[in-house]
């Protein structure tokens, strides 16, 4: 299998070489000017991401997947020129995206929690906390309610989110063999669809900014009911954690952790640094605790910082137009000088061991990085090529005639966007105001679920995408291969979305989310029972396995 995917790629590659050096490229200057106005705004600029997402789901392998995705966009921007290729990759894609200040943002906010992670190995404070709650927590169904909980209760930014709860949790579901494929959809489950539905995020600060001329908060407020992906994703993941069972590819993982191999596949981030944090013995849980409570402290202080709080604006609105990248830097980086303060009185950690970290951590997180700045890069190939304007076009000239099923075609559009683009912001800033230039005046509760179907359609897509941000995120706080999280979430996030999609279908006739999301429940927790009665759970497949 391993052969026939180099194979493959090999193959692929050189069909893409083959393009560029053909005489095709000789026209450079015509052709990027013929070219760019025949594609932009068509269904062409959907390409790119299709072909990354395929080739990562096919071969196993994200790096060279999303390379060839964004070669392939640079490819139709610039009507298959070999100098147009290679300017627009680096200049419009790579070097573009590394000079934009907000992801410049993330990436240091990633380092600074790999460096932390590090150190909180080193002084034994995650081993600490795993022992501590190996003995309160004390069934793997505990450990993965507790991963949940402590999902939703961080439901400031989804970037926060992912990174927190698995370095807390990683400990505790590791002692329970929880793999690290269902750790990380736990932690993709509880950031994004948690985010959505909680009026003070970072999220409801750019779904309030897309409502031009309406009270954006209120309508986010009113629309939470409505969001329908979001609430049956957290009646999903809790139901299948208390029945007990998986299915798809997830099982095999869980069966296999079960049994000791947490990974299943030869994917094994970060397993030789997790063995040099559990060497220390004078580590404890407050080892764990102080950075992290610093870290959230922080964190909060830095984004309401940044929407002006400390100039007179008050908390909810400061939140609400905070800039999240800039705030979560700024109190990662004062968590981090308070850690490794706190590490040196404590004597656990000397500061050479706490500056040796910082470097440790950087090389822990490239992973994450490499794949976040390809991903990015990938988005600004659909943006040249038009994919916003080509969505929209598609969205206004299917708007007429269609209203009360209309919701539910939103969700699958939004769906798909987000699915191709890795963004479910790029998605609202896409999807709502053409929804509100449909509704606004005359039906004001169908542009409310219209609204929530933007949102809820573009948190799926973007919970499903392999090129999401989140969703990287997601792999990173839970020490997972990437492909290994996304192919093992999807046909989750999948069952969820058709539920969904059913429950939108009644909700553009009744109008009404008392009804609506009951029948949503319901028909989520019958599909959980199906689910149940075709597959045993974990524990009584290993015993059918044993008396074999």
């Amino acid at each position: 299998m391993q052969n026939k995917r180099k194979v493959f790629l090999a193959v692929l590659t050189m069909i893409l070489l083959g393009i560029l050096a053909s005489p095709l490229s000789v026209f450079a200057a015509e052709a990027e000017e013929t070219a760019q106005p025949a594609l932009y705004a068509t269904f062409w600029a959907l390409i790119p991401p299709v072909v990354a997402i395929a080739l990562a789901l096919i071969t196993k392998e994200v790096y060279s997947s999303l390379f060839l995705g964004i070669l392939v966009g640079g490819l139709l921007y610039s009507g298959f020129s070999f100098e147009g290729t290679v300017t627009h990759i680096f200049q419009g894609g790579i070097i573009s995206v590394l000079s934009d200040s907000y992801n410049v943002g993330i990436l240091i906010f990633l380092v600074i929690l790999g460096a932390m992670v590090c150190m909180m190995n080193k002084a034994g404070g995650s081993a600490a906390f795993g022992r501590w709650a190996s003995k309160r927590i004390k069934t793997r169904v505990g450990a993965e309610l507790a991963t949940i909980v402590l999902g939703v209760l961080i439901f400031i930014d989804d970037y926060f989110n992912c990174l927190t709860v698995g370095s807390v949790m990683r400990p505790v579901t590791d002692k329970h063999h929880v793999s690290r494929a269902k750790l990380a959809y736990l932690i993709d489950a509880t950031a994004a669809p948690v985010c959505i539905i909680a009026p003070i995020s970072s999220w409801a600060a750019a779904v309030s900014g897309f409502v031009e001329g309406e009270d954006g908060l209120s309508i986010f407020v009113r629309a939470i009911p409505y969001n329908f992906y979001a609430l049956l994703t957290i009646v999903m993941m809790v139901g299948m954690v208390l029945i007990k069972t998986e299915f798809g590819s997830m099982r095999v993982h869980e069966v296999n952790a079960l049994k000791g191999d947490l990974y299943t596949t030869e994917g094994r981030p970060y397993a030789d640094a997790e063995k040099e944090g559990r060497v220390n013995p004078r580590g404890r849980v407050i080892d764990l605790v102080i950075p992290i409570v610093c870290l959230v402290v922080c964190c909060v202080i830095g984004m309401i910082y940044t929407g002006g709080f400390f100039s007179g604006t008050d908390f909810v609105t400061s939140f609400s137009q905070s800039d999240a990248s800039v705030g979560l830097t700024l109190g990662s980086s004062f968590a981090l000088v308070l850690t490794v303060a706190f590490y040196m009185v404590r004597k656990v950690l000397s500061f050479k061991d706490c500056m040796d970290s910082i470097p440790e951590g950087f090389k822990a997180m490239v992973p994450a990085i490499l794949i976040l700045v390809f991903a990015w890069s990938l988005k600004s190939m659909t943006d040249s090529l038009g994919a916003a304007a080509f969505v929209e076009n598609a969205m206004r000239s299917a708007a007429g005639g269609l209203m009360n099923i209309l919701p539910a075609i939103i969700f699958l559009v939004g769906c798909g966007l987000a699915f191709a683009t890795g963004t479910s912001w790029g998605t609202f800033g896409i999807l709502i105001p053409i929804v509100v230039a449909v509704f606004e005046g005359s039906d004001p509760e169908l542009m409310i679920i219209s609204i929530s179907a933007c949102m809820a359609g573009a948190v799926c897509g973007d919970h499903c995408s392999p090129i999401s941000d989140t969703t990287i995120m997601a792999s990173a706080g839970a020490q997972c291969d990437h492909v290994n999280h996304v192919s093992t979430q999807l046909p989750y996030a999948m069952l969820a979305a058709a539920v969904s999609f059913v429950t939108y279908l009644v909700a553009g006739f009744v109008k009404t989310a008392w009804i609506a999301l009951p029948v949503g429940i319901v028909l989520m927790v019958a599909t959980l029972m199906v689910i149940r009665h075709m597959h045993p759970t974990l524990e009584e497949h290993l015993e059918n396995e044993t008396q074999k």
